[in-house]
């Protein structure tokens, strides 16, 4: 692959790899939890190049636990997309998200969260308004 292709598909793949907290449950307490928030900076997650040449698509959910301080400690399949390569890479990438820690009752906690990671060469709707404006 052409150096100029390669970086299309790596900038392309960062911006329609979506990554979305659906739910988050806290590993311990009582009062009401205010949710993960995942800080992006940029979405780690690489679109596997052998499914990128294959025009393929999918979807990994996740359930990963997000520490006291925003990091991802351990990450578990929910679902598969049915290819090993989007779920290795959903995993590998998903170590690197960081978040905004979870609080409950105005403390720091450590949670488990939903995310999925979606594998799509086409922008979603949904992602779209979740992912940062490039900066001028």
């Amino acid at each position: 692959m052409k150096t100029a292709e390669l970086r299309a598909r790596s900038a392309y793949t960062r911006s329609v790899v979506g990554v979305a907290l659906l739910a988050a449950i806290s590993c311990g307490g009582e009062g009401e939890i205010e949710q993960p928030t995942p800080l992006y900076t940029q979405i780690p997650i690489e679109y596997p190049i052998q499914l990128w040449d294959q025009n393929m698509e999918g979807e990994t959910l996740l359930r990963v636990r997000v520490s006291d301080v925003g990091s991802v400690e351990e990450v578990e399949i929910i679902e598969s997309s049915g290819y090993a390569a989007f779920d290795s890479a959903a995993v590998s990438g998903a170590r690197d998200l960081r978040f905004k820690p979870a609080r409950q009752d105005g403390k720091r906690i450590e949670v488990w969260a939903k995310v999925p990671v979606h594998f799509s060469k086409r922008p979603r709707p949904d992602t779209a308004r979740m992912l940062p404006t490039p900066k001028s």
